[in-house]
């Protein structure tokens, strides 16, 4: 049973198949099966099997986007039967994320969401349209590991600087791992605001996280 509702996970995902996510997600929990084990050996297997697909353009950026949108909508249901202790646990690390101020799109933001997830983060999603000072906020009540800013739009890119420059004038600089991404974004871009990481796909940018956390732990 607990092997054939893991590969309905797995399955949903892949097809993007939002109701069958929601409820395979309520048949983990109501055969007992751990939710933690439910997204990392289900949904997690098949968002990174999209990904891959996606990266070798066998899928397009619509069919990665309905498969976040069927994970994210299974997780929703499987992260009400998990603590937070449980994700600390897993130790891979906390990430607040969201799109600055002024811009409301938040496609590219989800999908890397999704694949956050799915590689064992815990992710806090402040959403679309954020000050600048809510992601500095956020990082700091719930001991956050990496702030991610999402810009796409060129005249809201400069965002993604003032938020560096604020945690520089706050003393908060060297405690976070910043990484930028967006449409306008480029690697010349991070490096002169300031950022460690610039994400230019969404599997790039979780590369990245990863790399960068474990370099910053080994310190």
């Amino acid at each position: 049973m607990k092997k054939e509702v893991l590969e309905k996970l797995r399955i949903s995902v892949i097809n993007g198949d939002i109701e069958a996510a929601e409820a395979a997600a309520k048949e983990a929990i109501n055969i007992g099966l751990d939710p933690l084990e439910a997204i990392e050996e289900g949904l997690s297997k098949g968002i990174r099997e999209v990904g891959d697909k996606f990266e070798k353009l066998e899928l397009f950026l619509p069919d990665m986007i309905q498969a976040a949108e069927a994970m994210s909508r299974a997780i929703a249901i499987l992260e009400e039967k998990i603590s937070f202790k449980e994700y600390s646990e897993k130790d891979k690390g906390v990430v607040v994320i969201g799109t600055v101020e002024g811009d409301i799109h938040d496609i590219g933001k989800n999908i890397v969401i999704a694949l956050l997830k799915a590689n064992g983060f815990k992710v806090y999603d402040l959403g679309k349209d954020v000050p600048s000072i809510k992601f500095i906020e956020k990082a700091e009540e719930i001991k956050a590991d990496v702030i991610a800013i999402s810009a796409l739009l060129s005249s809201t890119m400069i965002k993604q600087e003032e938020i560096i420059k604020m945690l520089k004038d706050m003393g908060l600089r060297d405690k976070y791992i910043v990484i930028v991404g967006g449409a306008p974004v480029t690697d010349e871009w991070a490096k002169k605001i300031g950022a460690d990481a610039y994400g230019k796909t969404a599997n790039e940018g979780v590369f990245k996280i990863r790399e960068l956390l474990k370099n910053k732990r080994l310190k």
